[in-house]
């Protein structure tokens, strides 16, 4: 702690707030609320035991503000406010960013309609959802077995000898734009998919399994097979009603989980009665508590969901503030308590476990994760014996057939990924013939001589693919270049290694984690290497039957080539299509069209 903190520690008042920490630089760190600034701002300072996340924040503060509120509630508004302005990097962060589609009925219509929305709005209609899986189809669903309205027309300004569009002739429309005696009709089918979209299923059910059965007999097996799929969809969107309950209730269970490391929040929905959605979020956050974290999850969260007026959480304590804060985002009364007994305490619960399971389902993704990437580059350094870690490595490799269109590919892998943006590509210009040593050590003389920007770093490692004689060229290149790097080369038949010191070649391990670097780094070199060779002699055909064609000048040769890219294209493309092509006149048009076509006469 410096002295400019100390100073202002001293300063802190008994009052609600908003602290603000910075860096050396005045940038905005982190931006946190207290019910009481003086109690809430020590801690971070004065807790031996701190989370890893609030330590790496803490290393960075220089200095730290504070603006007192009248009330805490004040605080959240204020504290919501400042993070949106300055986007904190240590400040609440939903790393799984989801927006579930909800489908929208805007009951106070005549005729009602339904949409596919992603955001819902204080506009009094009714949502349905979150839909977590299946949700485009739930909405084809809809529309095959409901023939609702889908157009904006005002249905109230009829006109005469108005058309109805193609969904009234298809049977998927009742409409209402000429016909408004179907009301009742219309609010029936409206009603019969609202219990649909509460989940009882059982009429779309039957509907679906009907039409399925007669396009069957129909022969029109594709369409058996569509209706087959909406079957599934709505089955199992009847069975997501996880646990029912004997009342038909709304609430929201939340429960926040730190493993010391990650956190992550789950959220369990209940309505009429009846779990119906249950999702876990990561979140990351330099908070001190989960009490604060939960509070701030909440906030943001509440914009993204339609939160009922009863939240249950698992974190014990009062939350008067965020109780009134979460009112005016939501728009009504809200409650936030801990539950003490029953059905709601259980799901709590629950929520918890679930919450558990997903931070040990991605600590185990993670350190898989790690071990092929920075676990595989650390193993690489032990087992081929290198002086440097190899965060950086170059793989080179070089394609050609009977030493036609000779190409070199050079891929990079920061801490073992992929860093796509970095890979380069070579066009042989100095060897003659078939000579992939030759190429390979072009390759690597021209990669040398620009290590700057353009191609980046020095490499930790370069890794050509081939065997030794592969690997003397490279350190031909390496003397002439006159630099240090460390070579290596795997030889593909039997995955062998050799480098510069050594002529016996290294077995690493079976299915090691440096192995399969290497391996991934060479396939991805050959891959990168074969699809620049065959794009160029594709290029290279074309051009060829251009060049045989009367009247064919480079300027025409180009522009076919830009247009067809391929032989083959130019052979499927009607005369038309050869006739729009730019500095082609007709006769050059006809003649390219009858070449092309030659065989088939």
């Amino acid at each position: 702690m410096n002295e400019a903190i100390s100073r202002t520690l001293k300063t802190l008042p008994d009052k609600s707030g908003v602290y603000i920490m910075y860096d050396a630089d005045k940038n905005v760190l982190y931006v946190g609320k207290a019910k009481v600034l003086k109690n809430r701002v020590r801690q971070y300072f004065h807790t031996n035991q701190k989370p890893i996340k609030v330590q790496a924040m803490l290393n960075h503060v220089e200095t730290l503000d504070y603006i007192v509120t009248q009330s805490e509630t004040d605080a959240f508004a204020l504290e919501n406010t400042l993070i949106k302005k300055h986007k904190p990097p240590f400040n609440i962060l939903l790393k799984d960013d989801k927006q579930y589609p909800y489908i929208k009925v805007d009951l106070k219509q005549p005729f009602p309609r339904f949409s596919f929305v992603r955001k819902i709005s204080k506009d009094g209609h009714k949502y349905f959802g979150p839909i977590t899986t299946g949700g485009s189809a739930l909405w084809e669903i809809l529309h095959k077995i409901f023939p609702f309205a889908t157009c904006k027309h005002d249905f109230s300004k009829l006109k005469k000898n108005f058309r109805p569009c193609l969904n009234y002739h298809i049977g998927t429309c009742l409409a209402p734009c000429i016909h408004q005696d179907v009301k009742e009709q219309y609010r029936k089918q409206v009603e019969k998919a609202l219990e649909f979209l509460k989940g009882d299923v059982s009429f779309v059910c039957q509907r679906l399994k009907q039409k399925m059965m007669e396009e069957s007999e129909k022969t029109n097996y594709e369409s058996a097979l569509e209706y087959k799929r909406y079957l599934e969809v709505a089955e199992k969107y009847g069975q997501k009603h996880l646990v029912s309950l004997n009342k038909k209730v709304d609430f929201d269970c939340f429960a926040i989980v730190f493993d010391g490391q990650n956190t992550a929040v789950n959220h369990t929905m209940v309505r009429d009665g009846k779990v119906n959605f249950s999702d876990n979020v990561s979140v990351d956050d330099g908070g001190i508590e989960t009490a604060q974290t939960l509070e701030s999850f909440l906030i943001e969260y509440a914009d993204k969901m339609q939160l009922s007026a009863e939240v249950y959480v698992n974190v014990n304590q009062s939350f008067e503030a965020l109780e009134e804060t979460l009112s005016k985002i939501v728009g009504k009364k809200v409650v936030v308590s801990y539950p003490l007994r029953g059905v709601k305490k259980q799901l709590v619960q629950m929520a918890s476990d679930n919450a558990t399971n997903f931070l040990d389902r991605q600590k185990s993704q993670i350190d898989k994760k790690y071990q092929a990437t920075i676990g595989a580059v650390l193993q690489l350094k032990e087992l081929l014996g290198l002086e440097i870690l190899p965060k950086r490595i170059e793989c080179f490799d070089v394609s050609n057939i009977s030493g036609v269109h000779k190409v070199a590919s050079m891929v990079v892998f920061e801490n073992g990924e992929k860093a796509t943006k970095k890979y380069r590509r070579f066009k042989i210009k100095t060897v003659e013939g078939a000579n992939d040593f030759a190429c390979m050590k072009e390759t690597l003389l021209r990669r040398f001589a620009h290590l700057d920007q353009e191609f980046g770093a020095m490499p930790d490692l370069v890794v050509v693919d081939g065997g030794l004689g592969q690997l003397t060229y490279a350190k031909q290149a390496v003397l002439e270049a006159g630099i240090k790097v460390q070579l290596a080369s795997l030889a593909e038949k039997e995955e062998l290694v050799f480098l510069p010191c050594d002529n016996i070649p290294r077995r690493l391990p079976v299915n090691s984690p440096a192995l399969n670097l290497l391996i991934n780094l060479r396939d991805e070199a050959h891959r990168f290497a074969i699809t620049y060779y065959r794009n160029l002699h594709t290029k290279s055909a074309l051009k060829s039957v251009l060049e045989n064609i009367a009247g064919m000048g480079q300027k025409r040769i180009v522009a076919l080539q830009k247009k067809f890219k391929t032989i083959e294209a130019l052979e499927n493309a009607s005369l038309e299509e050869i006739e729009s092509t730019p500095s082609l006149n007709k006769p050059t048009a006809k003649a390219v069209y009858d070449f092309v076509h030659k065989e088939e006469k």
